[in-house]
């Protein structure tokens, strides 16, 4: 068998992991619709005290198709979700789903401009949105000259617990748009109240493109990932097939239990990491999902959140690096029992080793770090999930029936040696079609290898002598010292170690007299009650970083620019760094 050659087989590939698997071949709805009819009265959503079981969201994801076929909305049509983590979501996506359409998901943070760019592009013609006193208008906004006909909005009340719903609106806590645009306006209690629990008679292939993805925005012009419905059903048996826990470092039954789990959406669901990890992974397995519309609520910061964690009695928190930071450095975690924790895992930003070790102090917890991307559904590659196996700095082994190639990055067609840096490439069932109506930026990030299709990443990182990939960073954001190549990830897991600092970002800045040649420049937050001076970083950094790697610049910051995802947006700091410097990019 020609897959037993690949170097990650041979070394710390879990021996409970099938290398390759059977998908089912159905439509990614079929998880809720399996769930319902075996656990129907089991609770689904928990959402600010309140429960709704499968059968339940079930149903309002049918009302929903029916009433999205009866606004004439039919196979491949686009429907657009402008939803933070709320129990609607679940409804709405399947819904959406169910009627034949594609569904794309939109950050609810985003601004008119960025909105009405994704409903252009896409060509969504129903959106969906929350009845907030933003939220709402800006969909208003952001749909003139679209092709959107309908808006349905989404009142939190709908999911509350009656009377927590009746003295809220009492005293107007519960959000609102201050007005509704009478022609294209649908409520989501009218829709669920009016509509037929029977979806239409809609035949959806596996191959179709069930969900529409906007990805690129850092580099460029956002362009959206097409993932078909095969592409999350595989990623969702990946994941799971891989996840074997150890009882040496936990006490809980080797593999994650279909109804028992507690899975946190702290997460968003419009980007694809909490998409597949959560909802549609505690959607696989019958589990409670915790609703999370804004992790960082509270004061402090995230003090919300881990009191669901806490109330909850969450036991996979599926998270990244700012969010676990955010745990362990909050002031009162001490308070907080987060014992029922037992699975983590992190991604979207390179994981500090420190600061993993500190959350499993914290917690209990077994935290293990994976990569992917939103072309990827997004999984690709998971650490062994046992703290034996496990390499902290690097991404893990690629998953079962995923293939992962280091290619040089002129080309993106020659293999690079074991130990060699390159562009990684992946080949699996859960890569994305292509780029919604994008062919020629599709073919530029795709090559065939030995008759197998590649992705390539963007990502620059090597392979170990175990298989294991470890990142470097991302092509576009190498810095060139004197001619020496920089990588930030690298410098700033560095800077994590001092005890002094909370979190870290590096840039490379330009040289006056030479553009082409770039300096080191950290922006460092620190940790609570504690001072230090650049001097102070700088000394300590000197026997920790060769010469062209140290920071020649340290500024403290409060906070660091971060994606809603928890990204931190290092092309934010180096557009003011330049800006203050009169550099033109």
């Amino acid at each position: 068998m020609v897959e037993e050659t690949y170097l990650w087989y041979k070394f710390k590939w879990p021996k409970e992991a099938r290398k390759k698997l059977d998908y089912p071949k159905e439509p990614i709805y079929a998880m809720l619709d399996k769930a319902a009819d075996k656990n129907g009265t089991r609770p689904y959503t928990l959402f600010e005290g309140a429960s709704k079981t499968y059968a339940e969201i079930r149903d309002h994801a049918n009302r929903i198709a029916n009433f999205l076929a009866s606004r004439g909305i039919k196979k491949g049509d686009r429907v657009a979700l402008f939803l933070p983590n709320v129990p609607h979501f679940p409804a709405v996506f399947f819904g959406g789903l169910k009627a034949g359409a594609t569904v794309v998901t939109c950050n609810p943070m985003y601004k008119v401009a960025e909105l009405n760019f994704q409903l252009k592009d896409s060509g969504a013609t129903a959106v969906f949105v929350l009845d907030h006193p933003t939220f709402t208008p800006t969909c208003y906004e952001a749909i003139k000259g679209t092709d959107v006909k309908t808006v349905v909005v989404c009142s939190v009340k709908s999911f509350l617990p009656k009377a927590k719903a009746v003295l809220g609106g009492a005293l107007g806590k519960i959000p609102k748009s201050p007005s509704y645009q009478a022609d294209v306006t649908f409520f989501y209690d009218d829709v669920i109240a009016k509509s037929e629990p029977k979806p239409p008679d809609v035949k959806v292939n596996p191959d179709d493109v069930a969900l529409i993805l906007y990805t690129g925005g850092t580099t460029g012009t956002p362009k959206g990932a097409a993932l078909t419905h095969s592409n999350l059903v595989s990623n969702v048996h990946q994941v799971y097939e891989w996840v074997n826990l150890s009882p040496e470092d936990i006490k809980a039954p080797p593999k994650i239990q279909e109804m028992d789990e507690v899975f946190v959406g702290a997460l968003p669901w419009y980007h694809s990491y909490g998409l597949t990890l959560t909802m549609l992974m505690g959607t696989y397995l019958s589990s409670r999902i915790v609703c999370i519309p804004d992790p960082r609520a509270g004061k402090p910061p995230m003090t919300a959140l881990l009191k669901d964690l806490q109330e909850y009695k969450g036991t996979i928190f599926n998270c990244v690096p700012a969010l676990y930071a955010g745990v362990v450095n909050h002031p009162d975690v001490k308070k907080y029992n987060l014992r029922s924790i037992k699975v983590c895992s992190s991604g979207a930003a390179p994981l500090p080793p420190e600061l993993a070790k500190k959350f499993e102090e914290a917690t209990g917890a077994i935290l293990f770090e994976g990569y992917g991307l939103t072309e990827t559904s997004p999984v690709t590659h998971i650490n062994p999930t046992n703290r034996r196996d496990r390499k902290f700095g690097s991404i893990g082994l690629p998953i079962p029936d995923t293939i992962c190639k280091i290619l040089d990055v002129e080309t993106g067609m020659k293999e690079m040696p074991i130990g060699e840096k390159g562009e990684i490439a992946v080949s699996g069932p859960q890569v994305m079609k292509g780029y919604w109506n994008k062919p020629k930026e599709t073919e530029e990030v795709f090559r065939t290898i030995g008759g197998k299709r590649f992705f390539l990443t963007g990502d620059i990182g090597y392979m170990d002598n175990e298989g294991f990939t470890i990142i470097s960073d991302r092509k576009k954001e190498m810095i060139n010292a004197g001619g020496l190549k920089a990588y930030p990830r690298e410098i700033e897991d560095a800077l994590y170690e001092h005890p002094k600092i909370a979190m870290a970002a590096v840039i490379g800045v330009p040289k006056k007299d030479d553009p082409g040649d770039e300096y080191v420049k950290a922006f460092v937050v620190l940790k609570p009650g504690q001072t230090a001076t650049p001097d102070e970083i700088l000394e300590w950094a000197k026997s920790r970083l060769a010469g062209y790697k140290r920071p020649k610049e340290i500024e403290f910051v409060e906070s660091l620019p971060l994606s809603q995802v928890g990204k931190v947006l290092r092309r934010e700091l180096r557009k003011k760094e330049l800006d203050k410097k009169g550099i033109k990019a």
